[in-house]
């Protein structure tokens, strides 16, 4: 039980995002804010089709990224210059971080950002990562062992020293990009740039996935990027199209109780769209909000009675390790019918789990098993990715 909390404690605190460092560069709701410059013609570019967090514009020898937040009534905007080895800044965006591309090396603190790298085929040049424990690349646990990257600490008990040393092109963080970046300044003045990816902000799949645009930028991948991801968009809508048309919609209830709060998926999250995507009945598939709805045991149980499926159950492997969570779980519908699917299938012994690394990057894969799991007669005679059905 010890390591199910520390596990459960340590997503919780990725999902919802780590404060972040000195506020730079405050834009507007997302115009053109290079001036004069010229578009850049001589380089691959790549366009931000579902992101509503991420922009990415290109003028000569440099790129401008505006990573935004949306919420509430106003926009707050990071913005940052990505500018190619060997010429000047411009001028005309004083007090905006300057990232010399391509990067030649970058720290992350959550695993997300590793299958992020890897998608954009970057991975070797990691030399920092949070936490080793959570990680479930082969590539990067192979490189941890002979220290080519090594543990750097996560937000809230990162060893500056050693992340200034090895002066990563970039630190890559979760973070909301409207957070109090101070505590980030020693990085910063130190010449150290920290962007936040905030993935979790995005209300679709396909918008979360659209991140790896941002290593494309950092590393000029974009011509790269933008084929796999074209090819992950065809998949994931051509699966959508099967599971919103699907005849019957089972009802489903996602997630476990933590310190008494449920956190079931607000109706904008990624997560909400997934089971839209894929024929789901969520009960609140309707309500505002992109990240959890955080309910009392009593609100969610009524649908918990009745559901046709129970998924994303957190770090249990069977149906008695559910029911020794709580004796009244047993009284679930799904419970009973064994129709409880978990997403560590791809989960390793020390707490890695590859749903929460290359899932992300992958949303057509993770849609592809829920629709497996929800409607078995449209994707017929295939086996789970990400998921299982627990014994």
């Amino acid at each position: 039980m010890r390591k199910h909390r520390r596990n459960l404690f340590f997503l919780l605190y990725s999902f919802i995002g780590i404060s972040l460092f000195v506020r730079c560069g405050q834009g507007g709701t997302g115009g053109n804010t290079a001036g004069n410059a010229q578009k850049d013609t001589s380089t691959a570019r790549t366009t931000i089709h579902f992101s509503q967090g991420l922009r990415i514009d290109y003028y000569d020898h440099y790129k401008l990224v505006r990573i935004l937040n949306r919420q509430g009534q106003r926009t707050d905007t990071l913005s940052y210059l990505l500018v190619r080895q060997g010429f000047p800044a411009p001028a005309d965006h004083p007090g905006v971080p300057v990232i010399t591309v391509p990067v030649k090396s970058m720290a992350v603190l959550s695993s997300m950002h590793i299958g992020l790298a890897e998608f954009a085929g970057v991975a070797d040049l990691i030399v920092g990562i949070g936490n080793a424990q959570y990680l479930n690349s082969t590539q990067v646990i192979a490189a941890t062992k002979t220290g080519k990257i090594i543990e750097i600490g996560l937000d809230g008990n990162l060893n500056e020293e050693k992340i200034i040393s090895m002066h990563p092109g970039a630190l890559l963080t979760m973070s909301n990009p409207d957070a109090s970046f101070g505590k980030y300044k020693t990085l910063g003045d130190a010449g150290v740039p920290v962007m936040p990816v905030a993935d979790w902000l995005e209300s679709t799949p396909l918008g979360r996935a659209e991140w790896v645009k941002l290593l494309a930028a950092l590393t000029d991948r974009e011509e790269y990027v933008d084929k796999k991801f074209d090819s992950v968009v065809r998949i994931y809508n051509e699966l959508a199209q099967k599971g919103r048309q699907a005849k019957t919609k089972p009802r489903v209830i996602v997630g476990l109780p933590f310190k008494g709060t449920w956190f079931v998926p607000a109706g904008e999250s990624y997560m909400a769209q997934f089971l839209r995507d894929a024929g789901a009945d969520y009960k609140w598939s309707d309500t505002k909000g992109k990240g959890g709805l955080g309910l009392n045991f009593e609100a969610v149980a009524p649908e918990a009675l009745v559901a046709d499926y129970w998924l994303n159950i957190g770090y249990v492997d069977s149906k008695k390790d559910v029911i020794a969570l709580d004796t009244r779980y047993a009284s679930f519908h799904s419970v009973q019918t064994g129709a409880l699917y978990n997403y560590n299938k791809r989960a390793i012994p020390g707490g890695g789990n590859d749903y929460w690394e290359s899932g992300p990057v992958n949303p057509q894969l993770v849609l592809a098993d829920l629709i497996r799991i929800l409607h078995p007669d449209l994707l017929p005679g295939d086996t789970l990715v990400y998921y299982k059905q627990l014994p």
